[in-house]
C-alpha cells in the first residue's frame, strides 16, 4: 500500500526535530546555552556580580560527573555556565560552545576564582530544567528552559517578562497528537518504502559525525575505554573475533570519548548523543563487515532513530530508565530489517531487548554510559538472533504484552510511575557525593 503523504511528511520532521548535531553530553550543554542566552540581554557596560544556576535533580545527575567538551577535563554546572556566558553561542544550539579555545580556559578558570557562581536544587516536578540568573548592580536577568535542551520558556529582566510561553511536554513543532501516530509497523512500512533521497542527508551526518567519535574513543585515552578494550581482546582471543564483539566494541567507544569530553560533534537523538551512537554505530559496523550496501543502511537507520523516538517518547527525556535500552530494542528490531525479516521477527527482536535489559537504570552521564552501551548491544544482537529463529518472549513475560505497541506501553509506565522513586533516591546519592 503506497504511504499517505501527509504521514511521511510529519515522520520525516519528526525525524529532523529529534536526531540533530550536538557537541558533548546535551545536559551541561543545555546549561551553557541558557548562560549564554542570558547573556545576550545583559547590557555591555554592566558587570556581573553573581551568576545563580537553578536545575532539577536530573540535571544534576546527568552534569555531575561528565567531562565538558574543550574544557580541559573539568567537570560540573559551574564550568559549563560559565563557558557559556563568556565564549557560548547561543544561535548554535548544543553546538553552543564547540567554538571555544583552549586559551580562553584561562579566563573561564579565572573567572571562576574571582565570581560567584550558586548552583541551587530546583524543587519542580519537571526533570529537565534549567534557569540562569544574572545579577548585577541594576538588577537581574533570567533566562529558564523546560522539558527539552533548548526550550526557552521564559527570559526576564528584573520584573519585566520578555518573553513567556506555555510549557508543555511536547514543545516540538510536530504536535503531540502526531507523535503518538507512530507505530513500529508505521516505522517500518516507512523504512521499506521512503525514497531514499528523503533521509539520505540526515542519514550521510550520522554516519560521518557518530563513526568519527568512535574511531576517537577506539584510538584514544577515554573514560574507561571498554570499546577499545573489547577491540584489543578480540585481537588477543579472549573475545570472539565476531560482529556481536566488534559492533558493542564501536558503539561503546564512541560513549567513552564523549563521555570524557571529546570536542567532536554527534548526532543526537531523543535529546541524547548516547542514545544516537546507540542507534547507529552498531549498525554502521555491522553493514560495514558484512559487506551491506549503503542504502539498506540507511533505511535501516531510520527505522532505528524513529523507532527510538517511538520508545523514548513513552519513556520521557529525562528518567532512571536508561535511555540506551530504547535504542538498543531499535538496533534489534534494525537487525532483522537489515536482513530482510518480516515486521513479525522486527517486533520480536525488539521485545525480547526490552524484556532483557529494562532493569538498567540511569544514574547520571558519566564514564560508565559507554559500559551500559555495550551491554545494551549485546542484548540487541542476542535478541535479534532469537527472533529469528522463532525464539521470543511471550504476552504475560513479565513487562512484555501480546503486541510490542503494548509492550512499549507497559515500558512508559514502569520509566514514569515505577522508576519515580529509583530516580529520587539515585539523586538524593548523588548530591549526596556531591561534597
Amino acid at each position: 500500500m503506497p504511504l499517505d503523504s501527509h504521514i511521511v511528511e510529519k515522520a520525516l520532521e519528526i525525524l529532523h526535530e529529534e536526531v540533530v548535531p550536538a557537541q558533548g553530553c546535551t545536559e551541561p550543554i543545555a546549561i551553557a546555552f541558557v548562560a549564554a542566552k542570558a547573556r545576550e540581554f545583559l547590557p555591555p557596560d554592566e558587570t556581573i556580580q553573581k551568576m545563580v544556576v537553578r536545575v532539577s535533580g536530573n540535571i544534576i545527575k546527568n552534569v555531575k560527573s561528565v567531562v565538558v567538551p574543550g574544557s580541559g577535563g573539568m567537570v560540573g554546572i559551574e564550568v559549563a555556565a560559565v563557558m557559556g556566558l563568556l565564549y557560548g553561542d547561543a544561535s548554535r544550539d548544543l553546538m553552543v560552545i564547540s567554538g571555544i579555545k583552549p586559551d580562553e580556559m584561562e579566563e573561564v578558570r579565572r573567572w571562576m576564582r574571582e565570581n560567584v557562581v550558586e548552583v541551587l536544587h530546583e524543587n519542580t516536578p519537571i526533570n529537565l530544567y534549567v534557569m540562569v540568573e544574572l545579577h548585577t548592580e541594576t538588577g537581574c536577568i533570567s533566562v529558564e528552559i523546560k522539558h527539552l535542551h533548548t526550550n526557552i520558556t521564559q527570559i526576564k529582566r528584573n520584573r519585566e517578562v520578555i518573553l513567556e510561553q506555555p510549557c508543555n511536554d511536547c514543545v516540538f513543532n510536530t504536535p503531540d497528537e502526531e507523535r503518538q501516530k507512530l507505530s513500529v509497523r508505521l516505522i517500518y512500512d516507512l523504512a521499506r518504502q521512503i525514497d531514499l533521497e528523503r533521509i539520505r542527508p540526515l542519514m550521510e551526518q550520522v554516519i560521518l559525525h557518530n563513526s568519527r567519535i568512535a574511531q576517537e574513543g577506539l584510538s584514544g585515552n577515554w573514560g574507561v575505554n571498554i570499546g577499545r578494550v573489547i577491540e584489543e581482546h578480540i585481537a588477543n582471543g579472549f573475545y570472539g573475533d565476531d560482529v556481536r564483539n566488534h559492533a558493542a566494541a564501536f558503539a561503546a567507544a564512541g560513549s567513552d570519548a564523549r563521555m570524557s569530553g571529546c570536542a567532536l560533534p554527534v548526532m543526537t537523538t531523543s535529546g541524547s548523543g548516547n542514545q544516537g551512537m546507540a542507534a547507529s554505530l552498531a549498525l554502521i559496523d555491522y553493514a560495514r563487515r558484512m559487506q551491506i550496501d549503503k542504502e539498506r543502511l540507511m533505511r535501516a537507520l531510520f527505522f532505528s532513530h524513529l523507532t527510538t523516538v517511538h520508545i523514548k517518547t513513552r519513556v520521557g527525556r529525562l528518567s532512571a530508565y536508561c535511555g540506551v535500552i530504547c535504542s538498543a530494542a531499535a538496533v534489534a528490531g534494525a537487525l532483522c530489517f537489515i536482513n530482510d525479516h518480516d515486521f513479525e521477527t522486527v517486533s520480536h527482536a525488539i521485545a525480547n531487548t526490552l524484556g532483557d535489559v529494562s532493569g538498567i537504570i540511569c544514574d547520571g552521564a558519566k564514564a560508565s554510559c559507554a559500559m551500559k552501551i555495550s551491554t545494551t548491544i549485546y542484548a540487541a544482537f542476542d535478541s535479534y538472533l532469537l527472533a529469528t529463529h522463532g525464539k521470543y518472549l511471550h504476552g504475560g513475560d513479565g513487562i512484555v504484552a501480546h503486541d510490542i505497541e503494548a509492550t512499549l506501553e507497559h515500558i512508559g509506565r514502569l520509566a514514569q510511575d515505577g522508576m519515580k522513586t529509583t530516580d529520587e533516591v539515585i539523586i538524593e546519592i548523588m548530591n549526596g557525593n556531591r561534597s
